[in-house]
């Protein structure tokens, strides 16, 4: 009796700390091998701990007393910013799910994610029904007010579901527009972009520690268009209508939410709208927070992009013993340059630079210069790897990644190519030497 008493006095701690847990089984089991596992709150994710995924897909989270409730994200690869998803942790139940890429999330226990999970596919499936409506241009307005009328039901039933839960304010943030009566595609369209934020709290705390407001954004940015408008133009005027409604939040919460904008235009290579974005909110942002690093991201990025002068830099050049330094605004030998930024250690670089120099050769040799900038540790197989390509301007760039004319020219990875005109305005950027070759070709 007493060993009895003494062994669940050694377990009774672990009994106590051990509260619920957070698994899963990823499939197909050999795309993944570790995940992790955060707690988010508005501003900062905090890392929880990390497991391994075993051989049959299965992961296993065990929480204790001391975990908060709240929004909690699992990563499975990287860039984690890409792939990962939110689960909702109460403190009252386990968290069981499958995930598969193709198929997504299925959650198999805890009743607030299966209510969440059921009220999307539900709201999706009405949503889809009034689309399909529109889509074969039926003329029944009795059909057409039963499927508003099933949508207005179905939120009302899912919202008194989720009373005293955390799903409640994912449920209530994401009702849509819902007509009261018959409306005709153009009038409903008008007013699903007019009330689109209506019922989104971006102040509140639990929707800011969820990817529900960074989806939300990118939702209406691409997804709602106006007539006569290029995409340019239409992401500009869905930006500047999304800035209104986020403007009496926290600087902290806008600058995650514009970072996430502006890094999707850059990604997209949509420089107008990346700048649109930095130049009339997030830069304002960035130095309200004293966010230097931003700032100078920002600021490269807007100085780089396409119809920009061209950052300056000095250039030594030799000929029978006399070296003369000019900067590259002074040069004026061809009607455009190449600049390529490369190093003697980097294989793709020694693969692509002899296509550049041939391709050159070819077909531009009196109209185009290449100015090889090459980021280095040193000049030793520098000096050797430049005999070879005598025509074309050398710029020695010690340092490597810490060079100022690399970081000048926001380069992250060799080659990096830019052309520009005899102005030194920049014209292209292009990506590989494919790239360049599809611009020199027009």
């Amino acid at each position: 009796m007493l060993f009895r008493i003494v062994a669940l006095l050694i377990l009774l701690p672990n009994i106590l700390l051990a509260q619920h847990a957070i698994k899963g089984v990823f499939s197909p089991a050999k795309d993944y091998k570790v995940v992790l596992l955060y707690k988010v709150t508005p501003t900062v994710s905090e890392y929880i701990a990390n497991a391994e995924v075993q051989k049959d897909g299965s992961f296993l989270f065990q929480l204790d007393a001391s975990a908060t409730t709240g929004i909690y994200r699992v990563v499975y690869a990287v860039p984690q910013e890409d792939f990962n998803f939110d689960v909702i942790y109460n403190g009252k139940e386990d968290v069981a799910l499958t995930f598969n890429t193709e198929t997504g999330i299925l959650f198999k226990s805890s009743v607030e994610n299966k209510l969440l999970a059921s009220y999307t596919s539900s709201m999706s499936a009405i949503t889809q029904s009034i689309s399909n409506y529109f889509r074969e241009n039926r003329k029944d307005t009795l059909a057409l007010k039963t499927i508003f009328r099933t949508q207005r039901e179905a939120q009302i039933r899912y919202e008194k579901q989720a009373e005293n839960t955390i799903a409640l304010h994912f449920i209530k943030a994401n009702k849509p527009y819902i007509p009261k009566k018959y409306e005709d595609v153009k009038t409903y369209a008008k007013n699903l972009k007019t009330h689109y934020f209506d019922n989104i709290d971006f102040n509140n705390k639990t929707l800011q520690s969820s990817s529900f407001l960074q989806e939300r954004m990118l939702n209406y940015v691409f997804g709602i268009s106006a007539e006569g408008k290029d995409n340019i133009a239409n992401y500009k005027n869905n930006i500047d209508v999304f800035w209104h409604v986020i403007k009496t939040i926290p600087a902290s919460i806008k600058r995650i939410l514009l970072v996430d904008l502006w890094q999707e235009m850059v990604d997209l290579k949509l420089e107008p709208v990346a700048n649109h974005i930095s130049k009339n909110y997030l830069l304002e942002i960035a130095k309200l927070l004293k966010d230097n690093e931003l700032v100078d991201a920002l600021t490269r990025y807007s100085n780089l992009s396409v119809g920009h002068k061209a950052p300056n830099f000095s250039i030594v050049t030799g000929k029978d013993g006399q070296k003369t330094t000019k900067k590259l605004s002074e040069l004026n030998s061809a009607e455009k340059y190449i600049l390529v930024f490369w190093s003697s250690t980097c294989s793709h670089c020694l693969d692509e630079i002899p296509q550049l120099q041939k391709f050159i050769k070819s077909r531009f040799k009196d109209k185009l210069k290449v100015i090889a900038i090459a980021l280095e540790d040193d000049n030793k197989a520098w000096k050797e790897k430049i005999k070879s390509y005598p025509e074309f301007i050398h710029v020695l760039g010690l340092g490597k990644w810490d060079n100022k004319i690399g970081n000048d020219y926001g380069v992250t990875e060799t080659p990096t190519y830019f052309v520009i005109d005899k102005n030194k305005i920049i014209l292209e950027k292009p990506d590989g030497f494919e790239g360049l070759k599809s611009v020199l070709s027009k």
